[in-house]
C-alpha cells in the first residue's frame, strides 16, 4: 500500500467524492467521518475546542492509485489526533475496509516511526467504539515495535436495537418503563392544548429552525455554557451540512404551535444517531422530551431503521427507553 500525505485544506476539500465513497465500504461507516462533517469541523477546529492545528491526512492507495484507506489526522503540540477529536464528535476511527485494516495500520506505523514522519510524542485516538477492530490492530502493531500502548474507557454510549413494530419494541422494555412511556403518550394525546410534531424539511426555514433549537438547548444551564458563539457557529454549519447531504433529522414537538422540545439527530446508514436535544421547561408537566423521543422511535421503526443510537452519555432516560451500553474508548501510543 502506497501512502500519500495531505497537508493543506485545499487538498482536504478536493477529496470529497473519493472520501465518502471509501467510507461507505469502511468497517466504521459513521456520520462523524463523512467528508462534509470533518471539513466543517476543521473550519472552526471543533467549534473553538482547538485554537490551531496542522493537517496531516494519510491516504493509502493501491497500485492502481485507488483510495483504500484514510487516517484523518491533525497535529498539535507533538500530538497526532483524529480530526474531530474529541468533544463534539461522538465516534471516530480510521477509514478503511476491514480486510485492509491491518495492512494499512502496518504501513501507517512504519511511516510514523520512520525518518520522514513529523515530530510527535503521542498518537491519541479519541472516541473509538469499543468493538472497533482498529483498537486491536493498533495495539498489536505498537507492541511489536516496542511502543507503549494504553487504552481506557471514556463514556458509555447506549444503543437501542429496534424491533419490527412499535408494540414489539415496547415489549422489549422493562414493564415499569413500558407503562411509563404509554402513560406519557396518553397524557399527551389528552393534553389541554393541541400537540403536534414534525421533522424539518424546508431549507428556507432551516436557519430559523436552528435558532429555535439552540434556544431550547439553552434552557439547560450546562448546554447554555457550551453554546459559545463559535460553538453555535459550528453547530449551525454542521446542521446545514447534514441537511444538504440528506442525513439531517431535526425534529420539534409543538404545543399550541409553540416549540416544547427538539431533537437534533442524524438519519444515516439506516440508523438514527441522537446528537443533541432541547426542552422548554415551561412544558415540563408534559414530559415533551419523552413524548418526542417516542414519536421518533415509532417513525424509525416504521421506516425500517435498525438502531437508535443514543451516543455518548449515561443520562437515565436513555436506559429507560431500552438503551444498552457500548463504550467509547481512548487509545494512546507513545514512543
Amino acid at each position: 500500500m502506497q501512502l500519500q500525505i495531505l497537508r493543506t485544506p485545499t487538498e482536504f476539500h478536493a477529496l470529497a467524492s473519493e472520501w465518502n465513497a471509501l467510507l461507505v465500504r469502511s468497517a466504521s461507516n459513521l456520520p462523524f467521518l463523512r467528508h462534509e462533517y470533518l471539513t466543517t469541523w476543521w473550519n472552526t477546529l471543533g467549534g473553538g475546542e482547538w485554537a490551531d492545528g496542522d493537517l496531516y491526512i494519510v491516504l493509502g492507495r493501491d497500485e492502481n492509485n485507488t483510495l483504500q484507506a484514510i487516517a484523518p489526522f491533525f497535529i498539535r503540540e507533538k500530538t497526532i489526533m483524529l480530526i474531530g477529536s474529541f468533544e463534539i464528535s461522538d465516534y471516530l476511527d480510521l477509514i478503511v475496509p476491514g480486510d485492509r485494516l491491518e495492512l494499512f495500520v502496518t504501513a501507517l506505523m512504519e511511516h510514523l516511526t520512520g525518518d520522514s514522519a513529523p515530530a510527535w510524542e503521542v498518537l491519541d485516538f479519541y472516541n473509538l467504539i469499543e468493538g472497533s477492530a482498529t483498537l486491536a490492530a493498533l495495539k498489536a502493531d505498537a507492541v511489536q515495535r516496542g511502543l507503549t500502548y494504553t487504552q481506557e474507557r471514556l463514556q458509555p454510549a447506549p444503543r437501542i436495537a429496534l424491533a419490527e413494530d412499535w408494540e414489539a419494541y415496547l415489549e422489549s422494555i422493562q414493564g415499569k418503563q413500558r407503562r411509563e412511556i404509554r402513560r406519557k403518550l396518553r397524557r399527551a394525546e389528552s393534553f389541554y392544548a393541541p400537540i403536534d410534531w414534525y421533522i424539518v424539511e424546508d431549507e428556507n426555514r432551516l436557519d430559523a429552525e436552528i435558532d429555535d433549537f439552540i434556544a431550547l438547548m439553552a434552557y439547560d444551564p450546562e448546554k447554555e455554557k457550551f453554546l459559545t458563539e463559535v460553538m453555535s457557529t459550528q453547530m449551525r454549519a454542521a446542521v446545514h451540512t447534514a441537511f444538504r447531504a440528506g442525513w439531517l433529522q431535526l425534529a420539534f414537538l409543538t404545543v399550541a404551535e409553540e416549540k416544547a422540545a427538539a431533537y437534533l439527530n442524524f438519519d444515516f446508514d439506516n440508523q438514527i444517531w441522537v446528537y443533541n436535544s432541547g426542552i422548554n421547561f415551561k412544558f415540563q408537566e408534559l414530559s415533551p422530551g419523552w413524548v418526542l423521543l417516542s414519536y421518533l422511535i415509532q417513525w424509525a421503526i416504521e421506516r425500517g431503521r435498525t438502531t437508535f443510537d443514543m451516543m455518548r452519555g449515561d443520562e437515565v432516560y436513555k436506559y429507560r427507553f431500552g438503551g444498552v451500553d457500548q463504550f467509547v474508548m481512548r487509545a494512546q501510543i507513545r514512543k
